[in-house]
């Protein structure tokens, strides 16, 4: 491979917009994640869909469920289930205290994205609490007073 296909920068292969309006986020970390080499392929083509996934603990590892990566178009016999559970590679302490963490009420493991970087699929995943309707109304409201005020200031800087 030359120098600037395995450029250091990310590239994202998809992103999980409706976790930042579902879900407080409390935490981010990156993660390797254990992929047959049909599924790379399939993920450079960018036929995935992080919508329902999340994170579980299960005997001491990480694993990420109901992550959809569609079968390599040129596949053969040995092409990849499409929702099949993937390991995640953390560090031992990482994954303990994420159990910890998601062994309160209501805290659950999201990915954010799946990127490349250095040539390698990592995920960005977020311990998530889950936001309440208000929670939802006072984000937008926010986000709405932040929109109008920067608009106001374009204003006044352009007369």
């Amino acid at each position: 491979m030359t120098e600037s296909s395995k450029s250091s920068a990310p590239r994202d292969l998809a992103t999980n917009r409706r976790a930042h309006h579902d879900y407080s986020i409390l935490e981010k970390l990156e993660a390797g994640i254990e992929l047959l080499g049909t599924e790379v392929k399939s993920l450079r083509d960018g036929q995935v869909s992080l919508a329902e996934s999340f994170g579980d603990v299960e005997g001491g590892e990480l694993f990420l469920r109901e992550l959809t990566i569609q079968p390599y178009r040129f596949g053969n016999v040995f092409n990849h289930e499409p929702r099949r559970s993937r390991r995640l590679l953390l560090h031992r302490r990482e994954i303990l205290r994420l159990q910890g963490m998601t062994a309160t009420e209501g805290v659950t493991l999201i990915p954010l994205r799946l990127y490349v970087k250095n040539g390698r699929i990592k995920v960005e995943l977020a311990v998530c609490k889950g936001k309440q309707h208000a929670d939802k109304r006072e984000t937008l409201r926010k986000q709405t007073a932040t929109r109008e005020a920067d608009r106001e200031i374009a204003a006044r800087s352009r007369r």
